[in-house]
């Protein structure tokens, strides 16, 4: 039977139930809109249809017929995946289906069933979210015609089947959405994995490129040479390269019956994984595995920087994400480890995501310093420096991150090697500001927040100021913690491209330091600066490009050879997120992304340290 056409009536139905939210969740459209259907002997490739969003939504179909290929047992989206052995001829419609049963299936794999039940569209995430939907059955009557059958033999998914472009672009008269747009499976590599949605998928051997993570998912590329990082990664390296390669895997078989295999980047998933491949709000196509490889380990190695020569500087970001007292002595060992083992001991740390003595308690505690010396002890019991610190306490709850935990920018230093200039007055609301003092820059509050009442950082960590000293020289260090990501719509979104509403914030916020950097060179043009910490934004964003305009700055990990350039993993990209950026008087500098924590599956932070070495 042909694809049926989609009428006037149904698209107006459909549009209304994605306004009001009604295909958000496994709710029918039809009980509002009072439709009905002859649907019977209605097949999977006609509910899926020849663009994301079904020609039936809303609509009854009785006795769609299929082969079981994959059960979910678990989590809040329980059920089934049937698929059609008897495939049409076009590539564009998907012979497989996810049945919402909501409850543990009563099916097995290779039941062949017949389903009646409503056709809708789930949208993983909330319609807010910009994820597209999984076109399903719900409430379901599921009839079992025979058990055993062989399944519909699995689609291969290699690299010479994924297109090298990533999406269509979006409708622009419909706010960018691709979602009424026809698939081309042979064009773009989102509407190929888009036309398998339900279907039995299979993959060959594939390099991993986002390790093992608590939730027992991973990911792997099917295109070994796409973009790859230095070790193994795929790199991201614009927003126009999106590694078209990159596919979730998750676990069909109870953990009990077979543990998820923990895998580093670079480790190899060897063998075959096969499966239906579905539609995850955390990650986009996804193959459910009723088969799943076996992780070679290739056996990633942490890396450990060079130590700073006698007449180098050596300053350092790391973000060692919600330290607290109350975390285990472990991480605080961890992490103290890697100061001195990876890193080298630097002579000056930015510390992002520090948290105040008693952690997520919110009970209006702001100070930190039970946090910071819990840390610096743990540094010289790990053989490193007696580091001393510097920081402001922000005001309760003004700077985001977990609520009570009140995070902030930490500046440690070893006196040994480096001084620090106190300028008192500095608190959480007091800006500091530049001077000239004999013929030099100065900072009026050192340490101080730079401009705390700009909007830009309302509900966000204010970048942290202070003056250093380093044979003879002043370097003004300022330390940042963005704002975050949070709210972007995801890589696989049905608009394209994707809304980044978050980078805004962000591009306030580079304007702010990028002025105060710029104050400080009109006072002083050869003053050394150094920009520093956790971005949140690539190499390439808007956001860098703001922190560097009028040439300011330099983002140092340019320096670094393309496969080298990131600092964080996030759904099998390897990104830069953490960044040092210098001003124009530092033109000879050595530069490194220490990779210790984002390519492994047992991570002390999920993010990678950087460290950069210059004579001031």
């Amino acid at each position: 039977m042909p694809s049926i056409p989609r009428s006037a009536a149904v698209a107006t139905v459909m549009a209304t139930a994605l306004a009001s939210g009604l295909l958000a969740g496994s709710s029918s459209a039809a009980a509002d809109a009072d439709i009905t259907a002859d649907a019977a002997g209605v097949r999977i490739h006609d509910v899926q249809g020849t663009t994301r969003t079904s020609p039936l939504v809303g609509q009854q179909v009785k006795d769609v017929e299929g082969i079981v290929i994959g059960v979910r047992t678990y989590g809040s989206s329980r059920g089934f995946w049937l698929q059609d052995p008897q495939a049409d001829a076009d590539p564009a419609t998907s012979e497989g289906l996810f049945v919402f049963t909501g409850s543990t299936p009563t099916v097995a794999v290779g039941d062949a069933v017949k389903v009646s039940g409503t056709v809708g569209e789930f949208v993983p995430g909330g319609l807010n979210s910009g994820n597209q939907s999984i076109t399903q059955i719900s409430k379901p009557a599921v009839t079992v015609v025979s058990s055993g059958n062989e399944l519909p033999a699995p689609v291969v998914v290699s690299a010479r089947s994924v297109p090298s472009a990533y999406a269509p672009e979006g409708d622009p008269a419909a706010a960018n959405s691709i979602n009424a747009l026809p698939l081309k499976p042979g064009s773009y590599a989102l509407d190929y994995y888009e036309s398998l949605e339900g279907s039995n998928v299979r993959i060959g051997t594939a390099r991993v490129v986002g390790a093992t993570d608590p939730y027992s998912e991973l990911w792997v590329t099917v295109k070994p040479r796409e973009n790859p990082t230095s070790r193994g990664g795929a790199r991201y390296g614009s927003y126009e390269s999106q590694n078209t390669g990159r596919l979730q895997i998750q676990s069909l078989i109870p953990l009990a019956e077979q543990p998820f295999p923990k895998a580093n980047v670079g480790d190899v998933l060897s063998g075959t994984t096969e499966g239906p491949l579905d539609f995850n709000q955390f990650g986009g196509y996804t193959i459910g595995a009723r088969t799943l490889g076996t992780v070679v380990d290739n056996e990633l190695e942490r890396e450990s920087t060079r130590p700073q020569r006698r007449g180098e500087l050596a300053v350092a970001t790391y973000n060692v994400e919600n330290l607290d007292p109350t975390d285990p002595q472990e991480k605080f060992d961890a992490l103290a480890k890697a100061v001195v083992e990876n890193l080298s001991s630097p002579d000056i740390v930015t510390l992002e995501e520090i948290q105040d003595n008693n952690g997520a308690k919110n009970d209006g505690t702001v100070a930190a310093d039970a946090t910071v010396k819990k840390f610096t002890d743990a540094i010289v019991a790990a053989g490193g420096p007696a580091y001393e610190w510097r920081s402001v306490d922000p005001e309760n709850n003004k700077d985001g991150g977990e609520p009570g935990g009140n995070i902030r920018q930490v500046f440690l230093f070893n006196p040994e090697r480096v001084s620090f200039t106190d300028r008192s007055g500095g608190d959480a609301t007091a800006a500091t500001g530049v001077v000239k003092e004999k013929g030099r820059a100065a900072l009026t509050l050192s340490p101080g927040r730079i401009d705390p009442a700009n909007t830009a950082w309302e509900a966000s960590r204010k970048p942290l100021a202070g003056e250093f000293v380093f044979r003879g020289r002043t370097v003004f260090v300022i330390a940042n913690h963005f704002g975050s990501k949070g709210g972007d719509e995801s890589l696989t979104s049905h608009h394209q491209p994707p809304v980044r509403s978050s980078e805004a914030k962000r591009l306030e916020q580079a304007k702010a330091v990028n002025t105060f950097v710029k104050d400080i060179l009109k006072k002083q043009c050869n003053a050394d600066v150094v920009v520093l910490g956790d971005i949140n934004d690539f190499e390439f964003s808007a956001t860098t490009k703001a922190l560097t305009d009028g040439g300011a700055l330099y983002p140092a990990i340019k320096s670094l050879p393309r496969s080298e350039r990131y600092s964080y993993v996030f759904q099998g990209n390897s990104q830069v997120l953490d960044q040092i950026l210098t001003s124009p008087s530092i033109d000879d500098f050595s530069y490194d992304s220490v990779h210790i924590n984002a390519e492994f599956a047992d991570q002390n932070s999920d993010h990678d340290p950087q460290v950069l070495r210059f004579r001031p």
